[in-house]
């Protein structure tokens, strides 16, 4: 046997020897993960990578310079997903070399010969992935978007970058189609400027537009049709909604007036690798237009001409997570930066709305009256006078009105019934006056749920002597029934007619042509085939009630929402709305006139001497930390502060809002106001103050929000 092995020995062991030392050679090569590439060469060229690493305190709102290894040089492009060791102390250099530290992610945003930092560096870990997924334009907009909102560009970049999905970066995008033909008008000649625009758009200009829309399903081919013509024009196009719903609706127009695979549908329903596949289809180019919810107003359109947001005062345009952008306002940095068109839409007009066209930076895009009153239903009021003089109004919450309107209009198609709240539990008010009955102890709602004993919807404490503290008056009523209860009450009234709901927890899209109530909460009103033959709109007062700046203005938009799914006056339609009809808000339903209520709205606050449109930072806090933002210098000039005011106790286990303080835990909130013109100078000086506390071991507690949609 030994004699057999050794002639094949002699002739095997240098090879063997040879691949061992070509092993060995290999293993000595530094790896990524999670190795600091100790000894490794660096990069010939470009050595230093500029990152921006996933930390959004604001006191490391920076870039960091790493070293770039021979091994990653090809791969380390700008904007590619990297991962970094961060945190590593001055005291940790091997061989010239920083080490330690947390492995975190982030983008690499320049390849540079040097770096500014005097130091030694530590080694890049790994390309996470070679997509470019950071242009020059996305950055600058998230750059602009973070000093906007005081907040960081780490922060800023976690919404504007969707997280990676390894098997959509596999898949190549589609080749991208040409241009099409420009589109007809449409209904767009019903707008006495509209097809002014739309040739505009198809000549490559950039008008700047307030679109106040007619009632009616048209207005998502219409923003199709806009769509198109910048597409035509060989430039991109992105279009931002509310909701799902509102997107599925402008993507069945964009197929119909476009035809397929022209546009991109960004919403969180499409699940993470499909949302991220259509993303990159947009950055590689193979589609020029997007349609999506909030977060698709980051969208990388390439050859951005047009942005379009639909019902800029839904709250659902605005981020939640830090620094809590506005989608209207993001797009507004864009068509500023890009130097493309803009569309803002609406069935409504919020005062933000009136300000850019009063300012001249926008023009208004209206109907003429003729077309309002075709288009608009005929709108009828309930006040307290009538409901006082009403038997069927004590003997139930609709007045004889409500019950001929809704007889009638369910002999021809579905009848729409818009509640203030989903929920059965009322809170209570005053009978006389209507103040919202209040907790002598801790000011908060009384409540009497399935007719119990009254008692404290915050401390519990009974209130069984209650009276009003505005008129004495010991007699209370339901300040809002909920949508179930309302469905109950008129399922009883109509046994022979079902009745549908829709709400938070479900969520109609559309209803059938065929008789029937629909009761929903606003801003969840199916659309209904061929239009609603009435509506109810009920608790008026009790939304135009509400403790907020924008009660009127909200109240007006959510009652014309859900009018405008109404067939129009010609055709039968009828709207009931029961609220006081000497208020302004109804006033201008009555007229179907939203544009002209904020533009009253704007000149009110010009003659009580307050800001229009005022720029406005928030901190609620602890009552420590809110003072010592208060006291801290830096402020612009001409700011005002207001407060601090004690913000509510929110009680242990019960609901909780996001921004609400932690259950038991009092906090105060102060608001701080400057002139428009003054709004970067206020972001700065908020950012500044916070940074500086972080700093100095201060912590966070402090959460500054700037121009907060509400503020009471």
């Amino acid at each position: 046997m030994s004699s057999e092995k050794e002639n094949p020995g002699e002739t095997a062991e240098p090879e063997q020897l040879a691949l061992i030392r070509e092993t060995v050679r290999q293993a000595k090569v530094p790896r990524a993960k999670p190795r600091t590439w100790r000894g490794a060469a660096l990069a010939r060229e470009l050595p230093v990578a500029r990152v921006v690493v996933n930390k959004g305190s604001l006191h490391l709102d920076q870039f960091f310079d790493y070293a770039v290894p021979e091994e990653l040089d090809e791969a380390a492009q700008p904007g590619v997903r990297v991962r970094v060791r961060f945190g590593a102390g001055a005291h940790q250099v091997k061989n010239g070399r920083r080490e330690g530290g947390r492995l975190i992610d982030g983008f690499l945003v320049e390849r540079r010969a040097t770096s500014d930092y005097s130091g030694p560096l530590a080694a890049l870990a790994d390309v996470v992935s070679p997509e470019p997924v950071l242009g020059p334009d996305l950055l600058g907009l998230a750059r602009a978007v973070a000093d906007r909102y005081a907040g960081s560009l780490a922060d800023v970049l976690q919404l504007a970058v969707p997280p990676r999905s390894a098997r959509a970066e596999g898949r190549p995008s589609p080749e991208p189609l040409p241009p099409p033909a420009v589109p007809e008008p449409g209904s767009w000649t019903r707008y006495e400027r509209g097809p002014a625009f739309l040739d505009s758009l198809a000549r490559g200009g950039t008008p700047r537009a307030v679109w106040n829309a007619l009632p009616g399903p048209h207005w998502a081919e219409e923003i199709a049709r806009a769509v198109g013509a910048t597409l035509a024009s060989g430039r991109g196009a992105l279009v931002v909604v509310p909701d799902g719903r509102a997107a599925g609706r402008v993507d069945a127009a964009l197929t119909s007036v476009l035809g397929e695979g022209r546009h991109a549908l960004l919403t969180a329903d499409a699940g993470p690798e499909k949302r991220y596949a259509q993303w990159l289809a947009v950055r590689r180019g193979a589609v020029r237009a997007v349609v999506g919810t909030r977060a698709a107003m980051f969208a990388p359109v390439r050859d951005l001409g047009l942005v379009v947001i639909w019902d800029d005062g839904d709250g659902s345009h605005s981020e939640p997570h830090a620094p809590q952008p506005h989608a209207r306002e993001v797009l507004l940095l864009r068509a500023a930066h890009d130097r493309c068109a803009f569309l803002l839409g609406s069935t409504g007009c919020t005062v933000e709305a009136a300000q850019l066209v009063e300012s001249g930076w926008a023009k208004a895009l209206l109907a003429g009256r003729e077309q309002v009153r075709r288009a608009a239903p005929l709108i009828r009021t309930v006040g307290d006078g009538e409901l006082a003089r009403d038997e069927a109004a004590r003997a139930a919450r609709l007045p004889s009105l409500a019950w001929q309107t809704v007889r009638e209009g369910l002999k021809t198609g579905p009848v729409l019934v818009q509640v203030p709240r989903r929920g059965y539990v009322p809170r209570l008010a005053c009978e006389r006056c209507r103040t919202p009955a209040r907790c002598r102890h801790c000011a908060g709602p009384l409540e009497a749920p399935e007719q119990q004993e009254l008692h404290c919807g915050w401390c519990g404490r009974g209130a069984a002597d209650w009276h009003c503290a505005e008129c004495g008056s010991h007699r209370l009523r339901a300040q809002v029934v909920g949508a179930r209860r309302t469905a109950e009450e008129l399922g009883r009234a109509f046994p022979a007619v079902p009745v549908r709901t829709s709400g938070r927890d479900h969520i109609l899209d559309t209803v059938p042509g065929r008789p029937a109530l629909v009761v929903c909460t606003p801003g969840a009103e199916p659309v209904a085939e061929g239009g609603y033959a009435a509506a109810l709109l009920l608790d008026g007062w009790a939304m135009l009630g509400r403790p907020d700046l924008r009660a009127g203005e909200e109240a007006l938009r959510r009652w014309i929402d859900a009018a405008s799914l109404v067939r129009g006056q010609p055709e039968g339609g009828t709207v009931v709305v029961v609220a006081e009809p000497t208020l302004r808000p109804v006033q201008a339903l009555v007229r179907w006139d939203p544009v002209g209520h904020a533009q009253r709205e704007l000149a009110e606050r010009a003659e009580l001497g307050a800001p229009r449109v005022p720029r406005r930072g928030a901190g609620p806090g602890p009552r420590a930390a809110v003072g010592g933002l208060r006291g801290g210098g830096g402020r612009p000039a001409h700011a005002e502060v207001l407060g601090p005011v004690p913000l509510p106790v929110v009680r242990p286990g019960g609901p909780r809002r996001p921004g609400d303080p932690p259950p038991g835990e009092q906090w105060e909130r102060a608001l701080v106001r400057v002139p428009p013109g003054s709004g970067a100078a206020l972001a700065t000086a908020l950012k500044q103050a916070r940074a500086a506390r972080m700093t100095r071991g201060g912590g966070d507690p402090v959460r500054i929000r700037v121009d907060p949609p509400d503020i009471g």
